[in-house]
């Protein structure tokens, strides 16, 4: 296969940021998407100094400008995608569900499930042209409707509306997606980096994965070849539970 070209959305830190060094460690020309220029141009630098094809793209995924722009950009140099890595997210809290409010809940559904639709359709043609496109979801085990409604597992005791909702969701639209290209070479999966020490678990004391070993299972989807799973949520240890 010809060298892969690859977007993946959050990238300046934690885990997404260890999944662009992993795609560029394997040979892939990658976009490194994220919404803060600064932050952005000093991450896809630092990969470049190592040695890595990295570039920064300005991407709000809520921004429907930035979606649009950034798959006319990709066309315009490559004229296809082979690899969308969905893995910008906000808004791990356990704010009890009679306190959320309605707007960030909609905030928090529009980084981690509308804005994965979006940029799934404005750069699915693009992934239609790769020999082997592939999309992940970057979701979480808090997403399980199963584990959590399963007695004696944490996610059972947790409390929390907003951030598990959009990650459930997240898994649906990921299985929808799936059987609209089960004819295609387009292979779509959600995965589960693990409780990872990132930004977004700051001062949560059993968040220890490193982001590297949370990039692991979504490297492995991203370059996956032909024998790719498809339709599937589980984590570098298999099937999770929906």
């Amino acid at each position: 296969m010809t060298e892969r070209i690859a977007l993946v959305t959050g990238g300046n830190k934690g885990i997404g940021l260890e999944v662009v060094r992993g795609l560029g460690a394997a040979g892939a020309t990658v976009y490194l998407g994220a919404r803060q220029p600064a932050l952005g141009e000093a991450a896809a630098a630092h990969l470049r100094a190592e040695g890595h094809h990295v570039r920064f793209l300005e991407l709000d995924v809520t921004n429907a400008q930035h979606v649009a722009a950034a798959a006319a950009l990709i066309e315009r140099e490559h004229g296809r995608l082979d690899i969308l890595v969905n893995n910008a997210a906000i808004g791990l809290d356990f704010t009890p569900p009679s306190q959320v409010t309605i707007e960030s809940l909609r905030a928090i559904f529009e980084t981690n499930t509308f804005a994965p639709v979006a940029l799934i359709n404005a750069l699915l043609p693009l992934l239609r042209r790769s020999p082997a496109g592939r999309i992940v979801n970057v979701s979480s085990d808090f997403g399980s409707l199963t584990l959590n409604t399963t007695p004696k597992t944490p996610h059972r005791k947790a409390i929390s509306l907003a951030y598990p909702s959009s990650k459930a969701a997240l898994n649906m639209l990921t299985v929808q997606y799936a059987k609209e290209l089960r004819e295609t070479t387009v292979r779509i999966n959600a995965v589960d980096p693990g409780f990872t020490d990132t930004d977004m678990t700051s001062g949560m004391g059993n968040a220890t994965r490193s982001p590297a070993q949370g990039a692991v299972a979504i490297l492995r989807l991203a370059l996956a070849g032909d024998d790719c799973p498809h339709g599937t949520y589980g984590n570098e240890d298999g099937p999770h539970p929906w």
